[in-house]
């Protein structure tokens, strides 16, 4: 999956999938979302107003939400500030988590200079307090694939809350495991929110592409 496609859109916004090693903010390259967005919108002759709501790092692909308008970018900000937008991920473990279902909560202090977080133990600048839920669904002997619900969206919190438990994603060499088929096994597989202009329940499922090392979870992957 090496092109990006729009999986729900209306006048106020657009829902899509962001591949692996594309950015999601604007950085005047080719393979960023939202000039990607735009040149859509112009080839259609529609308005190409767009604006950039969240983030997905750039080695974690999956499903996004943008602004298609100026009077709605700042009403979808607050709905990811206020966490209600339901944002649900597919990670594949390196190891066993303890329990099939947890919640995680830790201390993360993010060194920016280095990007890269860190969970600390106690209150101090620069430090957040992250939460997620996770279920196992399925493992192999070696590996574990797990859903993950955000309750905040700190930057890497994924990946360095279960790195600090010996738990990596599998391919993420900034957090300790090293894969040459992969990258940081991590995809963004839901958003659910309730629309910001009509009200009305948007709740979009992409399953991750059926290439390593999701395919050795396909039977889950796709209904998970």
């Amino acid at each position: 999956m090496n092109e990006p496609r729009i999986l729900y859109e209306d006048p106020h916004l657009v829902v899509c999938c962001k591949p692996v090693d594309w950015l999601s903010e604007d950085d005047g390259s080719a393979r960023c979302m939202p000039d990607w967005l735009r040149r859509q919108y112009r080839e259609r002759h529609m308005p190409d107003y767009i604006a950039t709501v969240h983030r997905l790092d750039r080695v974690t692909g999956g499903v996004m939400v943008f602004s298609r308008r100026r009077e709605v970018t700042g009403k979808l900000t607050a709905l990811v500030a206020a966490h209600a937008i339901t944002k649900e991920y597919l990670a594949v473990l390196r190891g066993h988590p303890a329990l099939p279902e947890d919640t995680l909560t830790d201390l993360l202090f993010r060194d920016a200079a280095h990007n890269k977080s860190y969970v600390v133990q106690r209150m101090r600048k620069g430090v957040r307090e992250a939460s997620l839920q996770y279920r196992e669904l399925a493992r192999t002997e070696d590996l574990s694939l797990v859903r993950v619900q955000l309750h905040t969206g700190r930057t890497h919190q994924i990946r360095v809350q279960f790195a600090s438990r010996q738990l990596p994603l599998l391919g993420d060499i900034r957090y300790g495991s090293k894969d040459p088929n992969c990258s940081a096994a991590l995809w963004s597989c839901r958003l659910a929110f309730r629309h910001p202009v009509t009200g009305r329940q948007v709740d979009v499922f992409l399953p991750p592409p059926e290439q390593y090392p999701w395919n050795l979870f396909a039977a889950v992957t796709k209904e998970a």
